[in-house]
């Protein structure tokens, strides 16, 4: 079912990119935005995780090199019926983790350093546990292709608004439409980007949440992961997040506050603790 949801996802982000191109430069610039948005599908299909793990410099680690996650994460793994995933550590203060790659058999699970001294091994099998629900329903795939589509809307959204002030664009009959029309348009594409994360990242919060409270073997190890990880990242927050990659995160690593809080690609924290505190196993 999720694969479908990813081609879906392709698809209509593909429509997104074109729809831009051919605002910013008629329909010569609908060709090329094709082009580049059918490159990109293949790459986001084979590649975006390794582009996503070399964006955080995590680096992979051994079982010589790290036994006790090593041993966890295979553990874990094993309890959820997947292949062994690959095991990555970020260098980076503020405790958080995700999951990347195409398929359960070529996963990878990436930790913080922070989460390594903040989280006891019962709340980190908690997180790993939600980690590991991510692969095993397949929502990688989906959140990897939603963050590499997304930036790149962005950012020919940012082209199309800069274009627009300084009158860069074709006439009204070559397609690349008015200023007020793309300014318009740009702005919604980059919304449309943003909700489709949201919407994605809200939904498959939840069900991760439940399936790495059984994977671990108790809801309470993640219930209170998250609540340190929550009030940890906001005290030590991630440096130089990529905003289109968030989403990917257990917790989000950006700070936000007033309007913003609406956008949040997160289900409230608060939220996913009390699901997981009412939880039978």
């Amino acid at each position: 079912m999720n694969q479908a949801k990813t081609f879906f996802l392709m698809a209509v982000l593909t429509v997104l990119f074109v729809w831009l191109g051919n605002l910013i430069g008629g329909k010569q610039g609908a060709m090329i935005a094709f082009i580049i948005a059918a490159a990109m599908n293949f790459f986001s299909y084979w590649y975006s995780d390794k582009l996503v793990l070399s964006m955080y410099k995590a680096k992979p680690v051994t079982e010589s090199e790290a036994p006790e996650l090593y041993n966890l994460v295979r553990g874990l793994s094993q309890r959820a019926g997947l292949p062994m995933p690959k095991v990555y550590i970020i260098q980076n203060e503020s405790p958080n983790a995700f999951a990347t790659g195409r398929n359960p058999s070529h996963a990878a699970v990436a930790v913080t350093s922070g989460a390594l001294d903040l989280l006891s091994w019962e709340e980190l099998s908690g997180v790993l546990g939600h980690e590991l629900t991510h692969i095993k329903h397949r929502d990688i795939l989906i959140g990897t292709v939603a963050a590499t589509f997304a930036g790149a809307i962005s950012f020919m959204a940012s082209m199309a608004r800069f274009g627009a002030l300084f009158g860069g664009f074709g006439d009204d009959d070559e397609g690349g439409g008015n200023f007020f029309m793309i300014l318009i348009i740009s702005i919604f594409a980059s919304l449309a980007a943003l909700l489709i994360q949201m919407a994605i990242s809200r939904s498959r919060e939840y069900l991760a949440d439940e399936g790495g409270a059984r994977i671990s073997g108790n809801p309470r190890y993640l219930a209170n992961a998250l609540k340190k990880l929550d009030a940890y990242s906001r005290r030590i927050p991630f440096q130089s997040v990529n905003p289109s990659t968030s989403h990917m995160f257990i917790v989000n690593p950006l700070k936000a506050g007033g309007i913003v809080s609406l956008f949040q690609t997160h289900p409230p924290i608060e939220e996913r603790i009390r699901r997981l505190e009412g939880m039978t196993m």
